[in-house]
C-alpha cells in the first residue's frame, strides 16, 4: 500500500498544473462550444459556480479545478456520442426515462460506446484519487473556514441565479423544447431541459364548462351498416409538394397520394404540433386527440409520461365498439416506449419491427407486405368483429442526402434550378433533399394504392385514413422554402396533408375541412364509420365543428376554454 500511495502523487504544482488543464479544456470544449453567445456565458456561469464549489468545499484547489470541471467535460462527451449515434443530445428526462437494462443492451452493441464507457469508470475515480493526494490540505484555521464558506455560498447563489428562468439567461430557459432536442447547444440544452421532466396540468377554470354544451347526442347511431375496418397510416415526414411556390411541375410535384376521388370523405391540409421530427407527438395527438406541448415541456417525452395517464384515446373508445385494435410499429418494438405506451393507449395487439421483419431501411412496400400479413391474421383473430388497424410508415425518414447519381430517372438531376426558396435559386443542398424527398413519395403514393386497392377489394367495409406526422428537416433547409398555404394556418411549417377514404359504406358521409387539426382526426373517423361516441370524443367533435376543423389556432377562445375545462375538469381526462 504504501507503494501504491507513492505512485499515486504528483508535486503540488503538477497537481495545479493538471487542474488548470482540465478547467481550461473543459472551457474549451463545452461553454465556448456552445451555439449562441448567451449559452457560452451561461454554460461558463455553470462551470466556474461548480469549480468554485468543489475548491471550497474540500480546501484543495488543484482537487476543486478537476473535480468541479469533469461532471461538465463529460456530460459534453456523452452528449456528443449520444448525438454522433443517435442524432439527438443528451438531455436530463433521458436520465429519467432511458435509465434501464434496455439502454445498457443497446450500448453494448456499440464497441466504442461500451469501451469510452468502462475507461471513464476506470480513469475518472483514479485521476481523483491522484490529485487529491497530490494536493495541500487546507489549514485549520477561522479565517480559511471562513472562506470556503463564503465560496460555497456565492457559487450556490451563482447556480441559482443562472438556472433562474426570469434571470440574466431567460432567453436561454425560454428555448423550446423541440429546439433543444435538435441543436448542439449541450450544456445549456441539457440544464435547462430538467424542467421538461414534470408533467404540467393544463390550467382552467371549472366554471367556464358550462358556458357551452359539451354533451351532444351520446345515444347510439341508428344505422344498420355493418361496422367498417378501420386502417390508419401515419405516413413518415410526408407533406404535399405542391404546397411549394412553384414546384408545379406534374410529373415531379402532383401524386397520386392527394388526390381526392370518388371515395373520397374529407380530405386537406392538416395541422400538426411539431416539425422536422418529433413523430410520437403526432402519434400521441392523433390517438388521443391532445396536443402534447398542452402540458409543458414534459409532454415531449408523450410516450414515457402521458400515454399512462390519458383516459380517453381512440383504442379504447374503438374496443367499446367491439372493434379488435391493432398497431404496426416499423422499428423495434421498445424504441421510444413504444410496446408500453400502445399498451397504455388501449391496443390488443402490437407488432414490433423486429416481429415482423421490418426496421430503419423498410420501405413502405415492405410495411404493406406486412400489413397483408398481419391484417389477414387479425382479421381471423377477431372472430367477424370489425378491425381497427394502426401503422407508421418509415422510408421518408431523413437524412435525405442520397447522392443524386444513386437515385433513379428523373430524381437524378437537380430537379428546381428557378427560384423554390426565398429570394434565391435553391441551391444544391435543397435541390439534393428534395430530389430524395420526391423520390421516395413516389414509392410512398405506389404502396399506398396497393393498400386501397386491398381494402376496396375486401368483403367488409373499409375506412382509410392516411396522413403526414409532419414536414421533413433537410437539415432546418426547409424553413428557406417559399409555402402557399391557406390564409387561416398560422405557422407553414406545422402543415402536412390528410385524405380519409370509404369503401363499401352504405351511406357514406362526407366532410369539409379545408385544414384540420390532427386532434380531430380521431373523433372524425368516429363520425365517418357512424359509431357510438363517448362524452370525451363526443365534446371533441363539437368543437371540430365549432372550430371548423382547427384547435389551438382556433379563433374562438371562450369555446377553448370550456372545452379544456369540459375534458381535462368535469371529464378528468389527464389521471393523478
Amino acid at each position: 500500500m504504501p507503494f501504491l500511495s507513492a505512485r499515486l502523487r504528483l508535486s503540488r504544482t503538477a497537481a495545479l498544473v493538471l487542474g488548470a488543464a482540465v478547467f481550461c479544456g473543459t472551457f474549451l470544449i463545452a461553454p465556448m462550444a456552445e451555439g449562441t453567445g448567451l449559452e457560452a456565458a451561461f454554460a461558463a456561469s455553470i462551470l466556474c459556480a461548480l469549480v468554485l464549489l468543489a475548491i471550497s468545499l474540500s480546501g484543495r484547489p488543484a482537487f476543486g479545478l478537476v473535480a468541479g470541471s469533469l461532471p461538465m467535460l463529460l456530460l459534453e462527451i456523452a452528449a456528443k456520442l449520444k448525438f454522433r449515434y443517435l442524432a439527438t443530445p443528451l438531455l436530463a428526462p433521458d436520465l429519467f426515462y432511458y435509465f434501464n437494462w434496455q439502454t445498457v443492451e443497446t450500448l453494448i452493441q456499440y464497441p466504442f460506446l461500451s469501451g469510452a464507457i468502462v475507461a471513464a469508470l476506470v480513469l475518472v475515480p483514479l485521476l481523483l484519487v491522484i490529485v487529491w493526494r497530490s494536493d495541500r490540505p487546507p489549514p485549520r484555521n477561522r479565517r480559511m473556514r471562513a472562506a470556503r464558506a463564503a465560496g460555497t455560498l456565492a457559487a450556490a447563489c451563482a447556480v441559482l441565479v443562472a438556472m433562474n428562468v426570469h434571470g440574466p439567461f431567460a432567453q436561454v430557459h425560454a428555448k423550446g423544447m423541440w429546439l433543444a432536442m435538435n441543436d448542439d447547444s449541450f450544456v445549456s440544452d441539457f440544464l435547462i431541459s430538467f424542467r421538461s421532466t414534470h408533467v404540467v396540468e393544463p390550467g382552467f377554470n371549472i366554471g367556464d364548462a358550462a358556458r357551452f354544451d359539451w354533451n351532444g347526442d351520446t345515444d347510439p347511431p341508428t344505422s344498420r351498416q355493418i361496422k367498417p375496418d378501420i386502417v390508419a397510416v401515419l405516413e413518415e415526414s410526408t407533406f404535399d409538394p405542391r404546397m411549394l411556390t412553384g414546384c408545379s411541375l406534374p410529373r415531379l410535384c402532383d401524386y397520386r397520394l392527394f388526390h381526392a376521388d370518388a371515395n373520397t370523405l374529407a380530405h386537406g391540409w392538416l395541422e400538426v404540433h411539431t416539425w422536422g421530427g418529433g413523430t410520437w407527438t403526432t402519434e400521441f395527438a392523433f390517438l388521443t386527440g391532445l396536443a402534447h406541448d398542452q402540458f409543458g415541456p414534459a409532454g415531449i417525452y408523450a410516450p414515457f409520461n402521458l400515454a399512462p395517464r390519458i383516459r380517453f384515446t381512440l383504442p379504447r373508445m374503438l374496443r367499446a365498439d367491439g372493434y379488435r385494435t391493432v398497431a404496426i410499429y416499423p422499428t423495434e418494438g421498445d424504441f421510444l416506449n413504444g410496446r408500453d405506451a400502445y399498451a397504455d393507449y388501449g391496443f390488443d395487439a402490437f407488432y414490433g419491427g423486429e416481429q415482423v421483419g421490418l426496421d430503419w431501411h423498410s420501405t413502405d412496400a415492405d410495411l404493406m407486405r406486412v400489413f397483408r400479413r398481419v391484417f389477414a391474421i387479425e382479421k381471423a383473430r377477431a372472430h367477424g368483429a370489425p378491425v381497427f388497424l394502426f401503422m407508421l410508415t418509415l422510408h421518408q425518414h431523413g437524412p435525405h442526402m442520397t447522392p443524386l447519381s444513386g437515385l433513379p430517372a428523373p430524381y437524378d438531376k437537380p430537379l428546381f434550378p428557378g427560384k423554390l426558396a426565398k429570394d434565391k435559386l435553391l441551391d444544391d443542398w435543397l435541390n439534393l433533399n428534395l430530389a430524395n424527398y420526391l423520390q421516395r413519395l413516389s414509392m410512398s403514393s405506389t404502396a399506398e394504392a396497393g393498400l386501397e386497392s386491398l381494402l376496396r377489394e375486401d368483403d367488409r367495409p373499409a375506412l382509410l385514413l392516411h396522413f403526414g406526422d409532419h414536414q421533413p428537416s433537410f437539415d432546418g433547409a426547409i424553413t428557406a422554402l417559399q409555402k402557399q398555404l391557406p390564409p387561416q394556418i398560422r405557422n407553414p411549417q406545422v402543415v402536412t396533408y390528410y385524405m380519409l377514404k370509404g369503401y363499401g359504406l352504405t351511406s357514406p358521409r362526407r366532410f369539409d375541412y379545408p385544414v384540420l387539426d390532427i386532434a380531430f382526426a380521431a373523433s372524425l373517423l368516429l363520425d365517418a364509420a357512424d359509431l357510438h361516441k363517448d362524452s370525451y370524443f363526443t365534446a371533441n367533435a363539437l368543437l371540430r365543428e365549432r372550430c371548423h376543423g382547427q384547435y389551438l389556432d382556433c379563433r374562438e377562445d371562450a369555446l377553448l376554454r370550456s372545452y379544456r375545462a369540459e375534458v381535462f375538469g368535469s371529464l378528468h381526462d389527464l389521471a393523478d
